[in-house]
């Protein structure tokens, strides 16, 4: 009988993690923010790339636990809505994907790496914005995040068991963002020049495409609650 409840503890805690991961991949999406992560560092080195990478993935696996752990306390506390968190959100993704859209043509990442010039304070500030957040952990992931740490389950032991399962999750997660953003150089180089800048102006068109998407969920569900509270019974 303990057999037993071990493995479906075990089976339970293993659902967990597959569980963050299958939710936060595709939003997250490292391997298709990697053209972006390399548009965005065109003139930095292959080690500052190296290094804006590791502080992209630490911040971003901070921002999914912090997200995943306490998210919804700290919206609660200010009185604000995920939807609202989308609108906002989904606003940022647009401005940066739409300057990325009509930026001028420029001479690809892969021919100019080694230019260098980046300071580590800039490496540091670019690294959370706009790298990390929207461009990595946009409103989508928060909100996914905010979900899975929703309803937490009654009892230490299974409290513990499951915020030790979203960790891992998200580490998982966070590890893809290192690698997917660390050799974006080497991915995108396959590609060619005209293939690189085509990767580029195609994913900068997708992630336009997803702040809209992002702002329209949190318009619409802010509508939608403004409704049926229009609605209720008195």
């Amino acid at each position: 009988m303990q057999v037993v409840t071990i493995y479906q503890t075990l089976l339970h805690f293993v659902g967990v993690v597959l569980l963050a991961m299958g939710a936060l991949l595709p939003i997250v999406n490292p391997l298709g923010g990697a053209p972006i992560f390399l548009a965005m560092t065109v003139s930095f080195t292959h080690d500052e790339r190296k290094r804006m990478a590791k502080a992209v993935a630490i911040n971003s696996f901070l921002l999914l636990i912090a997200s995943a752990l306490i998210g919804a306390y700290v919206l609660d506390l200010f009185g604000l809505s995920i939807p609202t968190v989308q609108v906002a959100g989904g606003i940022v993704v647009c401005g940066i994907a739409w300057s990325l859209l009509n930026s001028p043509n420029s001479p690809p990442p892969i021919q100019r790496i080694g230019a260098g010039g980046a300071t580590p304070d800039d490496l540091s500030q670019r690294a959370f914005y706009p790298m990390t957040m929207p461009l990595t952990v946009g409103p989508g992931s928060i909100s996914v995040a905010l979900t899975l740490g929703a309803n937490p389950p009654e009892g230490i032991r299974a409290l513990l068991a499951t915020a030790l399962a979203h960790v891992i999750g998200i580490f998982i997660v966070a590890l893809g963002v290192y690698f997917c953003y660390c050799y974006a150089d080497r991915i995108l180089q396959k590609l060619g020049a005209t293939g690189t800048s085509v990767v580029v102006r195609l994913s900068a068109f997708i992630l336009l495409c997803i702040g809209v998407q992002i702002g329209w969920n949190g318009v619409h569900a802010l509508v939608s609650n403004s409704f049926h509270l229009a609605v209720a019974p008195g």
